[in-house]
């Protein structure tokens, strides 16, 4: 496990690398092998924030917390990934004891894409991501992992690249090309 830790705005103190390796023990059994930890420390008035992303076997994990201290908010986080991994473990578990036609029927349904009017917001950021082939059901559990309203993955079912993404009703809806 390569443990990466940037501040901004705010001095690390040096025993905090050694607290995070030791915290990540739990994690590391829920993730075996994990990859790289970055780990950034920022300053939001009085508030100390820490945000962590996690990469373990192609698996992205990522989440944030605020508190007066570093050492507490790094804690309280790492707390909230082992839930949420827990969690997703839980639902693949799940899932798979689940029927096959289920998880067929889940896969056939298709959305409606709104299209958005000219003059919109300018990009700022562009990100490459790596494609990882899995289904739908999959990158709807990696999606809730990083935090994230959408995910751009490769349908192993079709080969194409498909967008996840979440509705304003709390469903998923799913993005495929028609060429």
């Amino acid at each position: 496990m390569h443990v990466n830790i940037t501040a901004k705005g705010v001095t690390v103190p040096p025993q905090l690398r050694a607290i995070a390796e030791q915290k990540m023990a739990k994690l590391q059994r829920l993730l075996s092998p994990i990859g790289t930890v970055d780990i950034t420390c920022s300053r939001e008035r009085q508030w100390r924030k820490v945000e962590m992303v996690v990469e373990a076997n192609g698996l992205l994990v990522r989440g944030e917390e605020k508190a007066l201290e570093l050492q507490t908010a790094l804690e309280v986080l790492i707390g909230k990934l082992e839930r949420q991994v827990k969690k997703s473990r839980s639902k693949l578990i799940d899932r798979y004891r689940e029927a096959p036609e289920t998880r067929a029927a889940w896969a056939e349904e298709r959305p409606e894409v709104e299209e958005r009017p000219e003059g919109g917001p300018e990009l700022v950021r562009t990100k490459r991501v790596a494609l990882k082939p899995m289904i739908a059901e999959e990158a709807a559990e990696q999606m809730e992992l990083v935090g994230h309203d959408f995910f751009v993955f490769t349908n192993a079912e079709t080969e194409q690249v498909n967008v996840l993404y979440r509705r304003r009703d709390g469903n998923y809806g799913l993005i495929e090309p028609d060429f």
